[in-house]
């Protein structure tokens, strides 16, 4: 096995649960009306019966001021790999009906977690700890057992039994010690909050136990070797004890031990993969990515990793093409991404990396020309339909605005995408659209504020033009946008 870069690991693997009992976030609704056909999305719908609409608010709340404070890896090419990741565990995980959503986080730190409402985090750091696939899926896959068992749910319910009287002999503590009873006061007030700390780490353990047996299934279910979570649970003992052995915080509430380690193990020889799948080059490439991600400042050291990792020799080859066009030999990059392409035609990222390797450099009508030919391919690709929206923003507005406004459609969450959008409206005469487009964008990194004033802009526009569609879509949003700031104001 590689040498494991020692990474960070932050305070992490926030796991909190779902009720599964009441109607909740479904597929968006649009106004289908407007002769542009230009949809913007509302959060919650009852088509579905995996979350309740107010954990879908809370989530999704908790989702925009998280984007608002913490930077996020903004890459397309990622975020569509690491969704179709955790889509194929969702269905193994007891989560029938859940619409999640995915931030990637820029941090080189070893972290992944996820909230009420579905939403799941995976830091960058992560793809540079992990040796292959199987072991961010066990990750992930451990995240979601912790939705689907509804721990954050337990865990509020253990709360309202235990918290009462853990107060009330805080409180007996507090009047002894305001009494004179001076160091019997400061005791019994620690003592109770020593008991109220270890009843809680007593269920988080029994918490992480669950998780586990979930996550295990799930991941062999869906086709992963499960002795990667054993891997992925010893290399993170070894970061402990490379770290002084002073465990980081996020092992405290999810702490490894030998006996969970061996508990898993046994679980492992005992669970059959059906139809495992096969290590793949797609890993490799996003681990790739990442680690461009990481060392932003000094890029040759992701080359230095892969090597001293022994990466397969054509993620090199991708790497390097990378390094090259950050270094300007465009034309260098795309002949090895082509190669590339033409060894592994159905890998999407590849012809996708050319496209964005070509809009970077310049080369937008080529750009666009490897985009449509891409999309005709692979119809649907979402990073390369969001390419080429970018690319036409230079030489056709009204087409961006039309390609763009379906990809919003199809990813109503997305803040990259309704930011092109809202630029593509502006440059093709969608005023009023385009600050509706504005105020989703920023309605979905946390500025709430900010989003109801463009959707007064949006209403005075539409007003003036007559467009009674844009006026109607402005006020049934901003009843949502007050919604959503009543929400958000919770953290």
């Amino acid at each position: 096995m590689r040498q494991r870069p020692l990474l960070p690991v932050t305070a992490g693997f926030l796991a909190v649960a779902l009720s599964v009992t009441t109607p909740g976030l479904a597929e968006a609704q649009y106004l289908d009306d407007s002769p542009d056909r230009f949809k913007l999305p509302t959060l919650v719908s009852t088509g579905s019966n995996a979350i309740s609409g107010e954990e879908s608010r809370l989530g999704r709340a908790w989702l925009r001021q998280f984007r608002a404070h913490v930077p996020e890896w903004r890459d397309p090419i990622a975020q569509h790999y690491v969704e179709t990741l955790v889509g194929r565990l969702v269905p193994y995980s007891d989560l029938g009906g859940i619409n999640t959503a995915v931030t990637l986080v820029d941090n080189r730190s070893l972290n992944a977690f996820a909230v009420p409402g579905g939403v799941i985090g995976v830091n960058a750091g992560l793809f540079a700890f992990a040796d292959d696939e199987a072991e961010v899926a066990s990750v992930v896959a451990h995240e979601l057992g912790h939705l689907s068992q509804r721990h954050y749910a337990r865990a509020q319910a253990r709360m309202e039994q235990t918290q009462i009287p853990a107060m009330a002999t805080m409180l007996a503590g507090l009047i002894l010690a305001a009494g004179g009873a001076g160091d019997a006061g400061i005791a019994a007030l620690a003592g109770s909050q020593a008991a109220l700390i270890q009843d809680q780490l007593r269920y988080s353990r029994r918490y992480e136990e669950e998780a586990d047996r979930v996550g295990l299934r799930a991941m062999a279910n869906a086709g992963y070797v499960p002795q990667a979570m054993v891997d992925m649970f010893r290399a993170m003992q070894r970061l402990m004890s490379l770290q002084g052995g002073t465990p980081p915080e996020f092992l405290l509430t999810h702490p490894i031990t030998e006996s969970r380690i061996s508990d898993t193990q046994s679980r492992v020889n005992q669970t059959h993969v059906n139809q495992p799948r096969e290590e793949d080059l797609q890993y490799h490439l996003i681990r790739s990515r990442a680690l461009l991600a990481i060392h932003g400042r000094d890029p040759s050291q992701a080359l230095t990793i892969m090597r001293q990792d022994d990466a397969p020799q054509d993620a090199q080859r991708y790497l390097q093409a990378l390094l090259d066009a950050r270094s300007g030999r465009i034309e260098a990059a795309l002949t090895s991404l082509d190669a590339l392409s033409r060894q592994y035609p159905d890998v999407a990222m590849l012809p996708a990396s050319a496209v964005k390797v070509a809009l970077d450099g310049g080369r937008v009508d080529d750009a666009i020309a490897r985009a449509q030919s891409q999309l005709r391919l692979m119809p649907g690709y979402a990073p390369t339909a969001q390419m080429l929206g970018e690319a036409l923003l230079q030489r056709d507005p009204g087409r961006a605005f039309r390609e763009l406004s379906d990809l919003a459609e199809r990813r109503p969450e997305d803040p990259s995408v309704f930011g092109l959008l809202a630029e593509a409206a502006g440059r093709s005469g969608h005023e009023a659209w385009g600050h509706l487009a504005r105020a989703e964008q920023m309605q979905l990194t946390g500025d709430i504020d900010r989003a109801i004033r463009q959707l007064d802009v949006a209403e005075d526009i539409a007003n003036r033009e007559g467009d009674m569609n844009a006026r109607a879509r402005v006020r049934s949003r901003r009843d949502d946008f007050i919604g959503y700031r009543e929400t958000m104001e919770n953290f």
